[in-house]
């Protein structure tokens, strides 16, 4: 790990301050639990740390707004996925939470970091080989290698690594936007707009400057809410990547039938990916084994396997069509 400056202030707008005073390449520190591992791996290096970790301004979590609900940047994934309203009117984003990392993480990390987090994929942590998203033009050790984690929509010839997030996906599917600021003022980003394919340039991985800071998550309130759930799928129960997972909510008529659909998947893209052609296949359908598989086929349109990676497709599409079962029993209740 190299040597770098660290400043602890007091404020947001102070924070701002010190980013903008330290140049370029300086990153905030919030729970630190993704950003350590990469420096002491050298694959990030800043030269130095703006400590946010302590500010009680962005550690707000607000349930309680008849239009939003609101979390600080700096809200400990484990607080927002223990809040009452939370786990009950939005079981999905409690459930992308705490199946997310260890309890130890989940008390560390924090809701705007989760965000950001950097692919798990082992050619980009390991500095011994190529990673266009590590070292831009350098090439992708994965295309030609051990590709079994990987993604299989929205992937380029310069890169293929999964996003690794749940709380992303969740907060795609339910309409989420970001408040973030900066030198330049504040902005408000969709979370839709926030993460990018990788296509040429796989080392812009999201659309914030450098010096730009997030101050809160805010989440459209939705009857949806009730009826939705996180389904991840992966090698072991606990402390483990998602190979596929899937954020569902959805109401249904009196009659059975699919009003509205919100769906996302995890593990098999290189964002959060909103699988808006699955929702369109079952508006107005009963939730039937038909329905579902439909769904599923809908929602893996397009996707490009490995050679090691074929399964997450049909694993993908199975991921769906459960979620979405388990969605219409709760919006039934």
């Amino acid at each position: 790990m190299r040597a770098f400056s660290y400043t602890a202030p007091s404020s947001v707008a102070e924070a701002v301050e010190a980013i903008a005073a330290a140049g370029g390449g300086a990153k905030f520190l919030a729970g630190g639990t993704t950003l350590f591992d990469l420096m002491k791996l050298g694959v990030e290096q800043p030269p130095a740390l703006i400590d946010v970790s302590r500010l009680a301004e962005l550690t707000t979590i607000d349930t309680s707004r008849g239009d939003h609900l609101v979390f600080g940047g700096g809200a400990r994934m484990g607080d927002v996925a223990a809040d009452p309203v939370v786990r009950r009117d939005y079981p999905v984003l409690s459930e992308s939470l705490w199946r997310a990392a260890s309890q130890q993480l989940r008390n560390m990390a924090t809701v705007a970091g989760n965000l950001l987090q950097r692919t798990r994929c082992p050619y980009f942590r390991d500095a011994v080989y190529p990673c266009n998203k590590r070292e831009p033009g350098s090439g992708c050790a994965a295309r030609e290698g051990i590709d079994r984690g990987n993604a299989v929509l929205g992937t380029s010839e310069a890169c293929i690594a999964t996003y690794p997030g749940d709380w992303p996906v969740a907060l795609l599917a339910f309409d989420a936007v970001v408040d973030v600021v900066g030198p330049r003022g504040e902005r408000t980003v969709a979370l839709a707009d926030l993460h990018l394919e990788p296509g040429d340039t796989p080392q812009r991985e999201h659309t914030l400057a450098s010096d730009e800071l997030i101050l809160r998550i805010r989440v459209p309130v939705t009857p949806a809410g009730r009826g939705s759930t996180y389904l991840k799928i992966r090698d072991r129960e606990s402390y483990a990547f998602a190979l596929a997972s899937a954020a569902v909510g959805l109401t249904l008529t009196g009659g059975g039938q699919v009003q509205e659909c919100r769906i996302a998947l995890g593990g098999v893209a290189t964002r959060p990916w909103r699988a808006s052609g699955a929702e369109q296949a079952v508006i107005g359908r009963p939730l039937t084994d038909e329905t579902t598989r439909a769904a599923g086929e809908a929602a893996l349109a397009g996707a490009r396997a490995g050679a090691h990676n074929a399964f997450k497709i049909e694993l993908a599409k199975r991921t769906v069509a459960d979620a979405l079962r388990i969605a219409g029993e709760r919006a039934t209740r």
